[in-house]
């Protein structure tokens, strides 16, 4: 029996792809480097710090890897603070609420940052349906390492076999499997050239999946 449920944010609750995108998309050109829509793509699940550690290396930029987190922070606030059309995933709240109204606890786990997760569930009053929220920026190893998911079972009330994760992209699906928790794989259309073969079930739309069903689902 599921009783809890542990959400990615990006690409799962809400699309900020868009403004990271541009965020980075500002950066790369400040710091005058080519990164190809295939380098980008790799990236995806990972934290800011994993993002520019892997870019340090491979460009060899004379940068600290924590001053250039700080200004992409900077970008991306300033982005999203600006932005009018960030909307919650179509469905998504609706599938919050019902949970949340059926006692199933609900846990974040997404590799943006701290103050970014903050944004987006004050942005979307989501606070009051989640019991924890877990940043990427607290562990040295991003999806597709497991840790992230393994510490947010750990937080949950229920053993880890009654939780389930749901993700949109191949690192998180990974590092969900890594941690030994059922995936519920998200198709986003938001999230272009992501692998989710390895998740136990895939989903194109949160119509298809509610509280009974998710109860109900075998770990």
């Amino acid at each position: 029996m599921i009783q809890t449920v542990i959400f990615d944010m990006d690409g799962v609750i809400v699309d900020t792809e868009p403004v990271h995108h541009y965020a980075y998309k500002q950066h790369f050109k400040e710091l005058n480097i080519t990164v190809s829509d295939e380098i980008y793509s790799s990236f995806t699940g990972n934290s800011t710090r994993n993002v520019f550690q892997k870019l340090k290396a491979l460009f060899s930029l004379d940068e600290d890897v924590e001053d250039l987190i700080l200004r992409k922070r900077f970008l991306f606030n300033d982005a999203f603070d600006s932005k009018p059309d960030l909307f919650l995933i179509n469905g998504v709240e609706e599938l919050i609420k019902d949970l949340f109204t059926n006692d199933i606890q609900l846990i974040v786990a997404s590799s943006a940052s701290n103050s970014t997760i903050d944004r987006v569930f004050t942005r979307f009053n989501l606070h009051q349906y989640f019991s924890h929220k877990v940043s990427g920026e607290d562990f040295p190893k991003s999806k597709p390492h497991p840790a992230i998911f393994e510490h947010a079972a750990s937080l949950s009330v229920h053993p880890k076999e009654n939780c389930i994760v749901i993700e949109d992209s191949t690192n998180g699906v990974i590092a969900a499997k890594g941690a030994g928790i059922y995936c519920i794989g998200y198709n986003s259309e938001n999230s272009k050239n992501q692998d989710l073969s390895l998740a136990d079930t895939i989903i194109n739309d949160f119509s298809e999946i509610n509280a009974e069903i998710i109860t109900n689902l075998k770990n």
